[in-house]
């Protein structure tokens, strides 16, 4: 049995949801710049690919100054390149739909994730689920066919691209779980990336030439070097400042503050790209949101009622 996490110290709270609210600001400029990047003509796939590299690079420093090992026992490698393969896929999705719609409008549909995440926690975890969050999951889904209905008939079957998002994410999550009670988070994310950019690499080198748009990879010229390096530059600083949110405040109090990274997508979507959510897209977020949150307020009063172990 994998031994639990210890519970953060109170005090430490306030230093956690304020890493959670950092990581919300600077997530969407990883979108941004991949949004940036495809529609300057950067292959998805390399887009992809880039993320890792960078953020595998910008890691390493981190994992050698806190004196990390980098040894991975066959197990671990097994977990790893699992997670890796649902990242790169769930990645790859995700710039495959913003090339060409508004990136809160994908996020929005992606934020069914942890609906997905329930259900999956429930079938292959036998996590319980009682009828009110299942209704809840049902009014998610609902909330992500407002925002994909608009955007289907802007845009087409690509609007579809983030619901591929939602569920690998989903799946990179339970791998997730299932390995954080025995591997360091920074090391995880380090071997995360250069795992994905190892398994992107042999993708990239037999599309060269051949025409497939999403994978054929070149040569970048002027800015698109400054997107792809922001790829992987923000996927890192994010997703370490979700890391360190999550060592100092419990789960559960920074879960409600991830749907503000939609506030911050719409912003940026605005400023950068002229993009505005419609009306019925509003609704969808609006809907999708209300659904996560009951659904998160459900986990922490059952969380209470749980015995305390002796």
């Amino acid at each position: 049995m994998t031994a639990s996490p210890a519970l953060p110290r109170t005090e430490h709270v306030p230093r956690g949801i304020a890493l959670m609210l950092l990581f919300c600001l600077t997530a969407p400029l990883l979108d941004v710049s991949a949004k940036l990047g495809a529609e300057g003509g950067i292959p998805v796939g390399q887009i992809t690919a880039a993320r890792f590299l960078g953020q595998g690079l910008l890691m390493l420093p981190i994992v050698a100054v806190m004196g990390l090992s980098l040894r991975l026992s066959p197990r671990a490698l097994g977990f790893t390149l699992l997670r890796a393969v649902f990242l790169i896929i769930s990645t790859f999705s995700f710039v495959s739909g913003i090339a060409v719609m508004p990136v809160a409008d994908a996020l929005a549909i992606a934020f069914v994730e942890p609906f997905i995440l329930l259900l999956l926690g429930s079938l292959i975890f036998g996590d319980r689920v009682g009828p009110r969050r299942i209704a809840a999951c049902a009014v998610g889904f609902g909330g992500a066919l407002l925002v994909i209905q608009p955007s289907l008939a802007a845009f087409g079957m690509v609007a579809l691209w983030p619901l591929g998002t939602a569920v690998f994410f989903a799946f990179y999550m339970l791998v997730t779980r299932e390995i954080s009670g025995w591997m360091h988070p920074v090391t995880m994310q380090f071997h995360t990336a250069w795992t994905g950019f190892v398994l992107c690499l042999p993708i990239l080198i037999l599309a060269e030439g051949s025409g497939i748009p999403a994978l054929d990879p070149v040569l970048p010229q002027g800015l698109d070097w400054l997107w792809l390096a922001g790829v992987g530059f923000w996927a890192a600083f994010s997703h370490l400042a979700i890391t360190y949110a999550l060592k100092n405040a419990p789960a559960a109090t920074l879960a409600p503050l991830h749907y503000s990274e939609i506030v911050v997508a719409v912003a940026l979507g605005y400023l950068i790209f002229a993009d505005f959510p419609n009306l019925l897209t509003w609704a969808g977020i609006a809907v999708i949101t209300a659904s996560g949150l009951y659904i998160i307020h459900r986990e922490r009063t059952l969380a209470r009622q749980l015995p305390i172990a002796p």
